[in-house]
């Protein structure tokens, strides 16, 4: 019989936590599949869940190859494809797009923590779907007229180098703040993209969480996205840049759920782990004090609105466990 050479902790780890995106990911392409009415839209849902089907799969060999129980992740039970629609006008798409945002991050941080050419071998596999479909989406919603492209500017005909801090100073009781980089433009529009979708997203699961606390939850969170976006948007009209367009997408009056309230919860604890690290990037790329000092207060929030929605979690029995290590200390008093 041929021994599995056991894969690593921080592997065991990475491929659970996977387990436990690409299965509620699949339960809410299942709900978009159904509701589509436009045949390229559904086309981008149902190929990316047919290849996150196949390396959920593959991430069940693995689990049984290494003897790891499988995780519970999200089942049938998680959505209801007979609930009316809850967003329209493209959302869709553009919660893929936004989706695969997430995912670049995270295989790169997953394929960062692993040596099993195996484990190796799923997130590079995985990158490539991400990128495929994040650039099918992309294509799609400009050409559809959904989706807004970032403010255009003055093209560089010369290098410059920086020669004084002053540079860095934005936060100034007289004068005028230096005006934006192309960098600092990128990130802002970016952050603001992303909470728009993120506020319609969150809205719809207020409409429809059967929980109180989740639905005052997901309450506060819409407001919290809304804070955000009106401060990126004073940040580019700051430097006479017009923000992008609201982009498409709406909710409906559905308060039918199409989803349990265990996974739109969790989904927003994965939302807003990507929202720190987005934070924490515009922090250190910015190079104006008081663009990153506003990153550092926008992380502030979301830390705290994060961790109200894991103690809510804990609560309602909607929290899976992660792997871990054995308890020496308790496994040696035990022996006493």
């Amino acid at each position: 019989m041929v021994q599995t050479k056991p894969i690593s902790a921080s592997e065991v780890g990475t491929l659970w936590q996977t387990y436990q995106e690409k299965t509620l990911i699949m339960r809410i392409l299942e709900y978009f599949i159904e509701k589509a009415d436009d045949q390229q839209a559904r086309n981008i849902l149902g190929g990316l869940w047919q290849e996150l089907d196949f390396y959920v799969k593959e991430m069940e060999v693995l689990f049984k190859d290494q003897g790891i129980v499988k995780p519970l992740g999200f089942t049938s039970e998680d959505v209801h494809l007979d609930a009316p629609k809850l967003f329209d006008n493209g959302f869709d798409i553009m919660f893929v797009r936004v989706l695969k945002q997430v995912s670049m991050g995270l295989y790169t941080l997953n394929m960062n923590m692993s040596y099993d050419n195996r484990v190796m071998t799923i997130y590079e596999g995985l990158t490539t779907v991400t990128q495929k479909i994040y650039k099918l989406a992309t294509l799609y919603l400009l050409e559809k007229g959904i989706l807004s492209q970032p403010p255009k500017v003055t093209m560089p005909k010369t290098t410059e180098i920086i020669e004084s801090n002053k540079y860095m100073k934005g936060m100034k009781l007289f004068g005028d703040k230096r005006v934006l980089n192309n960098l600092e433009i990128g990130i802002l529009n970016h952050n603001l993209e992303s909470n728009i979708i993120g506020m319609q997203l969150i809205t719809g699961f207020a409409q429809c969480a059967q929980n109180k606390e989740a639905k005052k939850f997901f309450l506060k969170g819409k407001e919290l996205a809304k804070k955000q976006i009106g401060i990126m948007e004073e940040l580019l009209r700051e430097s006479d840049l017009q923000p992008s367009a609201a982009l498409g997408g709406t909710v409906t009056a559905s308060t039918i759920p199409p989803f349990s309230d265990k996974l739109m919860m969790h989904f927003i604890y994965i939302l807003n782990g990507f929202s720190l690290v987005g934070a924490g990037v515009g922090a250190f790329f910015t190079l104006r004090n008081d663009l990153s000092m506003k990153a550092f207060m926008i992380s502030k929030d979301i830390f705290f609105y994060a961790q109200e929605g894991i103690e809510i979690k804990i609560k309602n029995g909607w929290l899976e466990e992660p792997p871990q290590m054995e308890d020496r200390a308790a496994i040696i008093k035990k022996g006493n």
